[in-house]
């Protein structure tokens, strides 16, 4: 009969713990682009992201209260051969106590489909991902708080509905921890 020490069998329980938490975490994961493949109707950045749109927004603290309102007038034009266009997205936010900002995307579109873009103020190169509906953008913007420049990650996901109407919803991170959440609705013109 072979006997386990004490000690032994709770590092053997903790192991199994440790495992099974980390089945769970890994079975929680969030939604991937890929998940909106079938959905209607098809988003192509190109299109949505021509002439000029309207944006209405909010910015909500990671307890949920509005911290922000704010309203965006974005100009877009591509140019380039077929299949590897740049894009220019120009936006102009106003925001409710009267400040005003500006930033200015340079939109890649890569040969797989999928887009990189840069701003003033994102830190190195964002990345995303068009399927469906739907698209994810990933970045770190380089964020004004309070007299400084905190860097937060934004997990951005925009959401076609009509020709003329998308759905945005991002969340912004630092270390990992949630911040707040954007959430916009853009109406093209």
């Amino acid at each position: 009969m072979i006997r386990f020490s004490p000690r032994l069998s709770g590092l053997t329980r903790f192991a199994s713990t440790l495992a099974l938490s980390a089945a769970l975490l890994a079975g929680c994961a969030g939604p991937q682009v890929a998940n909106y493949a079938a959905e209607q109707p098809v988003l192509d950045l190109r299109q949505y992201f021509n002439g000029t749109l309207d944006a209405y927004g909010l910015f909500t603290d990671r307890s949920g209260k509005v911290v922000k309102r704010f309203t965006v007038v974005m100009t877009c034009s591509w140019s380039g051969p077929p299949g590897m266009e740049t894009g220019v997205l120009d936006e102009a936010f106003t925001y409710s106590d009267g400040t005003l900002e500006r930033r200015v995307w340079t939109l890649q579109r890569q040969p797989d489909g999928r887009y990189t873009g840069t701003a003033g103020d994102v830190l190195g190169t964002a990345e995303g991902q068009e399927k469906g509906n739907a698209f994810r953008w990933g970045y770190t913007l380089k964020l004004p708080v309070d007299g400084r420049v905190i860097e937060v990650q934004f997990d951005d996901w925009m959401y076609l509905m009509s020709d003329k109407v998308m759905l945005n919803k991002a969340e912004m991170r630092k270390f990992g921890f949630k911040l707040g959440e954007v959430t916009l609705s853009f109406v093209k013109r």
